[in-house]
């Protein structure tokens, strides 16, 4: 049985978020090819858009991989010249943070098969000088992984300090000590699974059919007469009911009215509709319906339930796992299937789930209990690898 810790978490506040890193920029890697996919096909040339943060040390022994959602991108931290919103972990990523710059030297890089910089269907097809559409070759989580360790080999990196991340990225952090786990020293896979239930693919092929259905998908080859926005809309929709818990929803909207009355028509009656199409529209602007469709499948195709994430000679990765008691989209039994199993294997894992109100969201914005959790687990993490190498005092303290 797990032994489970329960922090509760009430204040959904940044944390430090006085200290910022400032202006960030991004960068690309690109790699001839060929990559090998789990399909059996291959892709090259590969671009990787990515981010880096603080300062990679001499040793090269204090970098941290952090690793995004499905919607997610490279930008976690700072800000781009003229943006008023910092990237998507910003809270937890800086000086003084629980992945801290003074400290840490933090990667964060989009996935192959996404739209923000990395290679993907809306790439440029080199045999065709069109965007691959739907010709662009299906991919894993796995695959994700490969192309992320040739970004990890271009910067020197022998052995990551650390892999982290949220939903699919807790997934990214799995297969990273699956598939290379001599070059993993922890992982903090958050809000995450070994394997999508029955459920959880339900819901993903509901999502891909809303997009599939849209006319102006045109079998994804929609690129040069617009994206097929109503069904990308309607797929977000369905998407962020699912980020939400009943709780979250009733505090937030309750069966409020927009106009104060019932319209008696199609329009949007109460706030929670508002809402909706508002995420969908918003959603459409910023990300690609393919991409959405290709990264999908790949979150299903993972399983790495039995043997498959820890090889029988054993690893010396250490684990934290942190769920949310809330989350209905990843329940905590997922999560605590994770630390079975690892327990089983004898490998170190600690477990702790959250109390927090904001179902699966919880992890990008409950972050006073997740940061405290992660400081520490970092901070006994890297001065444990000090010691092993002679450095330091192994107090953790001493900034890099």
């Amino acid at each position: 049985m797990v032994k489970k810790e329960t922090e509760k978490t009430t204040a959904v506040a940044p944390v430090d978020s006085s200290h910022s890193i400032g202006i960030v920029a991004p960068q690309e890697f690109t790699f001839p090819g060929p990559l090998e996919l789990e399909s059996g096909e291959t892709l090259g040339p590969v671009t990787i858009a990515y981010e880096t943060y603080g300062r990679l040390n001499a040793e090269k022994s204090n970098a941290v991989l952090i690793l995004h959602a499905l919607s997610g991108d490279a930008h976690a931290a700072g800000f781009y010249p003229g943006d008023k919103s910092p990237g998507w972990w910003d809270a937890m990523i800086g000086p003084g943070k629980p992945f801290d710059t003074d400290r840490y030297f933090l990667i964060c890089s989009n996935v192959i098969g996404g739209c923000k910089g990395s290679t993907g269907p809306a790439s440029v097809n080199p045999q065709t000088g069109k965007p691959y559409g739907t010709d662009f070759p299906f991919i894993t989580i796995g695959d994700m992984v490969a192309a992320q360790r040739r970004l990890i080999d271009f910067l020197g990196i022998e052995k990551l300090l650390c892999v982290a991340g949220g939903s699919m990225g807790g997934m990214q952090a799995l297969q990273w000590v699956a598939s290379y786990p001599e070059r993993v020293r922890s992982a903090i896979p958050i809000a995450t699974a070994l394997k999508h239930s029955p459920q959880q693919i339900a819901f993903n092929e509901v999502i891909r059919q809303s997009i599939m259905s849209d006319p102006a998908w045109r079998e994804g080859h929609y690129y040069e007469t617009g994206q097929p926005e109503k069904g990308l809309a309607v797929a977000r929709m369905i998407g962020h009911i699912t980020f939400m818990s009943d709780q979250s929803m009733e505090e937030k909207f309750s069966r409020r009215l927009k106009q104060g009355q019932f319209n008696f028509n199609f329009d949007a009656d109460f706030e929670v509709e508002g809402y909706l199409r508002y995420r969908g529209a918003n959603f459409v602007k910023r990300f690609d319906a393919n991409s959405y469709l290709y990264i999908t499948k790949a979150m299903d195709y993972l399983d790495l339930s039995g043997g498959r994430l820890i090889a029988p000679k054993g690893i010396d990765t250490c684990f934290l796992v942190i769920s949310f008691q809330s989350d209905w989209l990843y329940p905590s039994h997922q999560s605590q299937e994770i630390v079975r199993l690892l327990k089983r294997r004898q490998v170190d894992a600690t477990y702790c789930e959250l109390k927090s109100t904001y179902g699966h969201d919880a992890f990008l914005v409950e972050l006073e209990g997740e940061g405290t959790l992660i400081r520490h687990f970092l901070e006994r993490t890297y001065a444990g690898k000090r010691n092993s190498n002679g450095n330091g005092n192994g107090n953790g303290n001493k900034k890099q």
